[in-house]
């Protein structure tokens, strides 16, 4: 049975999720819950936009659990793969900036959000070891939103101004502004 990403009203999707706990590694749990986001997030594909990172409860699963494995092979500076279990935003700088903000469950809008420059994370692995890890620019902005994504949150809740993406052509990030 393959993963597929659930609607934009399915209730994992706004739902606080549920710590992974040592026994869902001991059993297996994690190990097939990655691999099936893996897969969700390989074969998304809509109208040319493609993945960079995907969170449990976009394939149905309210736990807190999200990858990062950037499909794009345009981008010049690649994103690190990375699995975060149970993660925390530790560390948030003060400067925070307003960015363009896509999203796999809610694939016909894009927006305009207020993000932190930098961020510190804080994680466990697929294998339970924890690890934390500095990120700036596009691997910050990923890193927050996943977390929202495991807090019930979607971009559209934050952003401060939404496009269809059928409009993206006529839009700047400044009108948003």
């Amino acid at each position: 049975m393959s993963a597929k990403l659930v609607a934009e009203n399915h209730s994992a999707l706004h739902a606080i999720s549920e710590e992974v706990t040592p026994e869902e590694f001991a059993d297996g749990t994690v190990k097939k819950l990655v691999s099936k986001m893996r897969e969700a997030l390989r074969t998304y594909n809509a109208e040319g936009f493609v993945g960079v990172a995907i969170a449990a409860p976009q394939i149905g699963v309210a736990k807190r659990v999200f990858l990062v494995e950037d499909q794009s092979k345009e981008r010049d500076d690649s994103l690190p793969s990375l699995v975060a279990i149970n993660p925390t935003l530790v560390k948030l700088s003060r400067t925070s900036t307003l960015l363009g903000e896509g999203c796999l469950s809610v694939p016909e809008r894009y927006g305009a959000v207020k993000r932190h420059t930098k961020v510190t994370l804080r994680a466990l692995d697929e294998k339970g070891e924890e690890y934390e890890r500095g990120a700036a620019g596009l691997l910050a902005q990923i890193f927050q939103h996943e977390c929202d994504h495991l807090d019930g949150t979607l971009f559209i809740d934050r952003a401060e101004k939404v496009w269809h993406k059928e409009d993206l052509d006529d839009v700047t990030l400044s009108e948003a502004k």
